[in-house]
C-alpha cells in the first residue's frame, strides 16, 4: 500500500526562510500566530492529510462519483 508523507520540512522552510512567518504575530490581532503554534498547526494537518485523506484517493480515483436520475452518488468515505 502507497504511503504518504506530508513534506513538512519543506513546508516549514518555506514559511520560515522565504516568507518569515514570525512577522506574522508582529501584526495586530495575529499576536498569537507565533511559529510555535503555526508549527503545531502543520502537524495536526499533516496528520489529517496522512491518515484520513491520503487513504481516501483509492476509493475516490476507483469508484469515483456517479449521477444517476438527478442523484449524485460518491465513493465510500466521502459526503
Amino acid at each position: 500500500m502507497a504511503v504518504y508523507k506530508a513534506p513538512l520540512k519543506d513546508i516549514q522552510f518555506v514559511m520560515n526562510e522565504v516568507l518569515d512567518v514570525s512577522s506574522l504575530a508582529k501584526l495586530p490581532g495575529y499576536e498569537d500566530a507565533t511559529p510555535d503554534t503555526i508549527h503545531a498547526i502543520l502537524e495536526e494537518a499533516a496528520k489529517l492529510c496522512e491518515n484520513v485523506l491520503f487513504p481516501l484517493n483509492r476509493s475516490g480515483d476507483e469508484e469515483g462519483c456517479t449521477y444517476e436520475n438527478g442523484v449524485v452518488r460518491t465513493p465510500k468515505g466521502f459526503k
